[in-house]
């Protein structure tokens, strides 16, 4: 091989050359040798893990039963895995009447206490894996090793602290979360701690209430949206008190818990709401009232129609034109309340909503009557010819393709 190369040299720069065409096509083959070794290896390992998932699945009653002992399969990796694979699919789509036979197999074969272990003494990649694992098995022995991650000194593996706990579920798991987040030794970020809480108290919002009494700032905050996702009609009173909150972001959030409250509780705070300082929580006042059944939310509405914010008229606009059996009436009220502005926010949602045209054909008859059906005609006639002036230029310029 030296006496080949000392040829080359021979031949000055067409050697050199001509040894680096030979140097890369020796480069090519090892990559064309890797890439087929590693399909090899990939397809022997695939064609390894159908077999023995096949295998394991066949007998995965004796498995869950404690029949086939786990001595069978617990002490081979190859297995283990699988089975442990199996177990936290099934654990996380299981319903309440499933999972203690779920879990007691979990526990009784050690794969449990191998998680607890790893996540105490693992680091890095293998200790988040272990977190996020711990997690889905939703066992109550899973919260003090992922709350012990809490304190980790990298943000990655308390947030996935975070995530294992919130995907347990569990009602302990946020008394945790919460414990530490009220005293301020929590430090994650708010997304990844919102959806862990919203997960938690999903079962019992009222945890939630609690902690809001106790904690100030952007915790409560927090925790105010987080209750405003959550919150049940059995928290009325409780909500009613954060309406009245220092904070705008908690009386938005109070606003949203309070549509689904009961409507003789909710409508009187909402109306409040509704004219509020700060326009999102006149918003969201507004959102919560389109979505109670009740006729006294007629009244709030209308008000909220003529408010100084545009995305606050055009919400009550819209919760206005879907009260389709009194729109004749709610017609009336808008035009008396002689704001142009609203009247052209009424009529939009109209043509938006498609009731333009009936609305317009049950006031043709009245017309002339009063100065209010006339100017009420006049601008729904107006938009019923904007929309047959659209919908011709569509239909032309869908011609013209």
């Amino acid at each position: 091989m030296a006496s080949v190369f000392k040829l080359f040299h021979e031949f000055g720069w067409a050697g050199l050359v001509v040894e680096a065409i030979l140097f890369s096509l020796l480069n090519i083959f090892l990559l064309i040798g890797f890439i087929v070794l590693r399909r090899w290896y990939r397809g022997r390992y695939f064609r390894r893990l159908n077999q023995r998932t096949f295998a394991l699945r066949s007998a995965w009653d004796d498995i869950l039963t404690g029949r086939m002992p786990a001595a069978n399969w617990r002490l081979q990796r190859f297995d283990c895995n699988i089975v442990e694979s199996i177990l936290l699919d099934s654990i996380e789509t299981a319903p309440e009447t499933e999972l203690p036979v779920l879990l007691a197999c979990l526990r009784n074969s050690g794969l449990l206490d191998m998680r607890i272990h790893e996540a105490r003494i693992s680091h890095g990649w293998k200790r988040r894996t272990a977190l996020i694992a711990l997690g889905r098995t939703r066992a109550p022995e899973a919260i003090p090793a992922l709350a012990e991650a809490l304190d980790a000194p990298t943000e990655e593996t308390r947030i996935a602290a975070v995530r294992g706990l919130g995907r347990t579920g569990l009602p302990q798991a946020a008394v945790r979360l919460l414990d530490r987040l009220v005293a301020g030794d929590l430090r994650v970020p708010e997304h990844a701690l919102k959806n862990a809480l919203a997960s938690c108290c999903q079962n019992r919002p009222s945890l939630l209430v609690k902690y809001v009494n106790q904690s100030t700032g952007r915790t409560r905050e927090l925790l105010s949206r987080v209750l405003g996702e959550l919150a049940t009609p059995e928290l009325g009173e409780d909500l009613i008190i954060l309406a009245s909150d220092p904070l705008p972001e908690v009386r938005a959030s109070a606003a949203r818990s309070l549509g689904r409250a009961h409507p003789s509780i909710a409508l009187p705070t909402l109306a409040v709401l509704a004219t509020d300082a700060q326009w999102f929580v006149r918003l969201r006042a507004v959102v919560a009232l389109g979505g109670i059944d009740h006729p006294a939310r007629i009244r709030p509405l209308l008000r909220a129609l003529c408010d100084l914010n545009r995305y606050v008229r055009q919400r009550a606009a819209w919760a206005l034109a879907r009260i389709e059996p009194e729109l004749n009436d709610i017609l009336a009220q808008v035009v008396d309340t002689q704001d142009n502005y609203a009247l052209q926010a009424f009529v939009s949602e109209l043509e938006r909503s498609g009731t333009i045209e009936k609305v317009v054909h049950a006031l043709e008859g009245d017309a002339g009557q009063n100065s209010a059906h006339d100017a009420l005609l006049q601008a729904l006639t107006l938009g019923r010819k904007k929309v047959e002036v659209a919908s011709r230029a569509t239909a032309a310029a869908a011609g013209a393709h």
